[in-house]
């Protein structure tokens, strides 16, 4: 087998329905309600977003990101906003696990993420997120996000490198990786498997060092997202890879 008929069997196996009709989505009317009775009032809207929506999501990854938009009169700090959030969910017993700028259930049996966030105004899809891990705010677009990895011509790569990301447990988030593929493979024109090997080659070389900003906010620097040391664990890790003699030792 091919190393490309090896991965593209692995993105078969890991294939994620993102269909009007995915039965995921159904999470979204289930929990509806109980966002609507938070939000008071307040709620612009409900939409599928990160990997689902930039079809770059694997079946054993997260299963879906819900984008909580909430008007730009919202009355709560971002950072109330997102502890009110927790809270509520702990509360309907979901056993939420805070994460950077989302919080994390399970709704029968499927990993969801949901993202609160408060409009900056009436017009755009600009939006203010917290950042718990930097105890602040950020301004972002998450449709400018989706559209620039949906649209990049890289989802395969991507998938693959996040799959490697989840077996290896490396604290990579899944915003970070995919600019990250993007800068990687700026100029590449390789098959599958050469643009990965190519993606594994730039996180030995460069990742480390490079600055890697929100593309509607140069304000906001993802890579600022991890630290030295967690970055030095995603270069080692490429380094094993590189190291590899077979495929099935880098992602399965």
């Amino acid at each position: 087998m091919t190393p490309d008929a090896y991965l593209l069997g692995i993105l078969a196996r890991e294939a994620v329905d993102i269909g009007p009709y995915s039965p995921v989505r159904a999470v979204q009317a289930v929990l509806q309600p109980a966002i609507q009775a938070w939000a008071g009032g307040y709620l612009s809207s409900i939409s599928p977003s990160g990997s689902f929506a930039k079809g770059t999501a694997n079946h054993s990854g997260t299963d879906i990101d819900l984008f909580i938009s909430l008007t730009q009169d919202t009355p709560e700090t971002l950072k109330d906003i997102y502890n009110k959030l927790f809270n509520r969910m702990t509360e309907l017993g979901y056993q939420p696990k805070a994460q950077n700028v989302s919080i994390n259930i399970r709704v029968y049996g499927y990993d969801v993420d949901l993202v609160p966030a408060r409009r900056q105004d009436g017009y755009s899809q600009d939006h203010s997120l917290f950042r718990r891990r930097a105890d602040t705010w950020t301004k972002t677009n998450v449709k400018t996000h989706i559209n620039r990895v949906a649209q990049s011509g890289r989802t395969a790569e991507i998938r693959v490198v996040k799959l490697w990301r989840n077996q290896k447990g490396l604290d990579f988030p899944s915003f970070y990786l995919e600019l990250t593929v993007l800068d990687a493979l700026a100029y590449a024109r390789g098959t599958l498997s050469q643009n990965v090997w190519k993606v594994f080659e730039y996180l030995r070389d460069s990742f480390s060092s490079a600055r890697v900003m929100d593309p509607v906010n140069t304000n906001n620097v993802i890579s600022d997202d991890l630290t030295v040391a967690e970055k030095s664990r995603v270069r080692a890790a490429a380094v094993q890879a590189l190291a590899a003699k077979n495929w099935d030792e880098i992602v399965t």
